[in-house]
């Protein structure tokens, strides 16, 4: 099952740092993308006069007073060019014994002792076990220098960051192609067939890599070749500084002379095109003719005009630029100006993202193994003590007790046996007692329930407060963790109030023609076809309520009685109306008509006056309300805290609330609407666009 908590996924880069938080929608199956930040270097890490480590804890700095870490899984990536992988078959094996067989290999494949270097491995697809042995398995070991990992890992450490994943970029790349363009889950089936390969193509700083999948099994290459050498280019052939040459380099079809740019250009790109040809024959050579159908270009170097077309033609492959996420939802992030500028640096980081949270079948981590151990026994430290207590507890309590009963004589045993049996009859006719005082207070209050519903059984009205209660604004995904009362979409009913009226237009006609008049223009905003006057006889509803809502720089949607008219009225006038977590109900399908705003006043309130407001003390017998006790429970105290506390001066003090004096704008306002109950079998004709509602429905 995916995770749940929000997860970062951060590369460091040459160039800069990037990150995206995403987290997994279990209700609509969907991984919704809920932050990002794109924090350059002022100096690409390989420039002479750049200090890298000053570099990257400036970026981590700046990155960490600009997002909140707290409760969130954390995924780093590792470079490529300073990692190892290597992809072996395996010779038929008892499956137990596949640990020690890895073992050995890799031994023999990584050119350093063991204990100077953390590696993983993983089955990388194939392998079938008959009679207890495992045949023609392929096995990917990938490791990286202890010292390596644990200067990628120190600045994190330095600023008390807790990484919980630590993978090589092409293994990132990997989990993002299988997930966003495969559409690749673990456990399920679907996989793409065997021979159907696909080349990523990540062009970095100083140099590329190629990882070539078909969903199971996994090929990797680096090409020292990368955005540098082109700017390069252009500084030597055109007498340029480094900055000016980054400039006209990403900007060349603006140049005056874009010929000229080209031109200086055209031997770098005839060798990345030599290596990435040299590559693509290698790995069709090792794998025994399997072609590559697709190259999907990511990496900010990528965005170079005229490179994707270039390579197109001359490898006589597709070549596609990462630039959107398919498998991403979450407008805030996705269709932010500075993610959309650089969409295709975040390859990396959307792939340890879905690793950490369990979506990719990757499984390997180069996290320090004493790392991740401390930090388990960490977590489990409490558990083992309260454990080692209770064992101790009962122990001594049982210990105790045998010594009792072997010190007693055992002069009357069968009085005492007498004395048990009488308690026991009268604990039992205690109890029997209060189980016949509870049956006969819960037949009283289900005979009160009956006489309430008692012969209603039209479900339309269920129908009604259902549909209502979706046209009410609601906060939804990231925005559950809003903690400013005025950014919260909310809307609070305090009463809803139903007239039977047989005169629907003089009603209407008595309402206040402003008001009238800003309902219709809202609606009309919205896109929504005019509502004639109501006639006839109908129910007048009424909803008396208040919200807080109050976004200083939108005063006209968001800011009193306009938030209202931008947010509830064209909801209520709708044919049929859906949130984006909800499901679609009918409106004015089933006969809601003419939402007006009677009533809307704005004012200022401190957040001490608004609690006064709340009620302290419910009814809950629904018998005898006088019959409860006082209830002393305090809706403003925190869960556990002892009641009748507050704090004044920044001391505790008995018998007071905690005051809170911050001010809000509170909107106190009456919404009233007609509606005339239209059962569900004639809704297709009193709704023209019935059909394509129902259409939409079965998809």
């Amino acid at each position: 099952m995916p995770e749940t908590r929000a997860v970062w996924g951060i590369e460091i880069g040459q160039a800069g740092l990037k990150a995206i938080k995403l987290r997994y929608a279990e209700a609509a199956h969907q991984v919704v993308a809920v932050g990002f930040d794109y924090i350059p270097h002022a100096k690409i890490l390989s420039q002479p006069d750049a200090i890298p480590d000053e570099l990257i804890n400036e970026a981590i700095t700046k990155f960490l007073s600009r997002n909140k870490l707290e409760g969130d899984i954390i995924a780093v990536g590792l470079p490529a060019q300073s990692s190892l992988a290597r992809f072996i078959q395996l010779p038929p094996v008892e499956a137990g014994k596949v640990k020690e067989i890895v073992k050995y290999e890799a031994k023999q494949q990584i050119p350093f002792p063991l204990e100077d270097v953390i590696w993983d491995y993983q089955q990388m697809g194939g392998g079938d076990e008959a009679g207890g042995f495992m045949i023609d398995a392929e096995v990917g070991i990938f490791a990286m220098k202890r010292d390596q990992v644990m200067h990628q890992l120190r600045p994190f450490q330095n600023n008390k960051v807790e990484i919980e994943l630590m993978q090589i970029a092409p293994l990132a790349l990997f989990s993002y192609l299988s997930f966003d363009q495969l559409g690749i889950r673990p456990g399920e089936e679907g996989a793409p067939a065997p021979d159907e390969h696909t080349a990523v193509l990540d062009m970095g700083a100083d140099q590329s890599t190629i990882m070539v999948t078909n969903g199971e099994k996994i090929w990797i290459r680096n090409i020292p070749i990368g955005g540098n050498h082109f700017t390069r280019a252009l500084t030597k052939e055109m007498k340029l500084t480094f900055a000016k040459a980054e400039h006209l380099k990403c900007n060349a079809t603006k140049s005056p002379d874009p010929k000229a740019v080209f031109q200086a250009l055209k031997p770098v790109f005839n060798d990345y095109l030599s290596e990435v040809q040299r590559s693509l024959g290698y790995f069709g050579s090792v794998s025994k003719g399997e072609e590559i159908n697709k190259v999907v270009g990511c990496g900010n170097g990528f965005r170079m005009a005229g490179l994707q077309k270039f390579l197109e033609q001359n490898l006589e492959i597709p070549v596609e630029r990462a630039e959107e996420f398919k498998q991403l939802v979450g407008t805030s992030v996705l269709e932010a100006q500075l993610f959309r500028d650089n969409v295709m640096t975040f390859t990396v980081a959307y792939g340890l993202a879905i690793q950490a949270m369990g979506l990719s079948t990757a499984e390997t981590t180069l996290l320090p193994p004493e790392i991740a151990r401390a930090r388990e026994i960490r977590r489990k430290k409490p558990w083992a003590a309260i454990t080692a207590a209770t064992l101790l507890t009962g122990l001594a309590l049982s210990t105790i007790g045998t010594a009792n009963a072997w010190r007693t004589v055992h002069t009357e045993p069968w009085d005492r046996t007498l004395s048990k049996s009488q308690q026991l009859q009268q604990t039992w006719g205690g109890y029997k007692s209060s189980y016949d005082s509870a049956t006969g207070r819960y037949n009283s209050a289900k005979a009160v329930g009956a006489t309430l519903v008692e012969g209603m059984k039209d479900t339309i009205w269920l129908e009604f407060y259902k549909s209502l209660s979706e046209c009410l604004p609601r906060d939804i995904g990231a925005a559950l963790d809003e903690d400013n009362l005025e950014y919260r979409n909310r809307v609070l009913i305090k009463s809803i109030t139903m007239e039977n009226s047989d005169d629907l237009a003089g009603w209407y006609e008595g309402l206040s023609s402003h008001y009238v008049d800003l309902s219709r223009e809202a609606a009309a905003s919205a896109g929504l076809q005019e509502m004639p006057a109501p006639e006839g006889e109908g129910y007048i509803v009424t909803l008396n309520g208040e919200h807080y809502h109050h976004i200083p720089d939108k005063p006209e949607t968001d800011q009193g009685i306009n938030y209202l008219l931008d947010r509830v009225i064209p909801a209520l006038q709708s044919w049929t109306f859906k949130q984006e977590d909800g499901p679609r109900v009918d409106v004015r399908r089933m006969g809601i008509t003419n939402p007006v705003v009677t009533m809307a006043k704005q004012q200022i309130v401190n957040l001490e006056q608004r609690s006064k407001n709340l009620r302290e003390k419910p009814r809950i017998n629904v018998i005898d309300p006088r019959t409860n006790p006082q209830n002393t429970f305090d809706p403003l105290m925190e869960e556990g805290s002892p009641p009748d506390m507050g704090y004044e001066g920044g001391q505790v003090q008995p018998g007071k609330r905690p005051v809170d004096l911050r001010e809000v704008h509170q909107t106190l306002f009456q919404i009233e609407f007609v509606w005339k109950p239209i059962p569900e079998e004639e809704r297709l004709e009193a709704d023209p666009l019935a059909p394509a509602d129902a259409e939409e429905g079965a998809e």
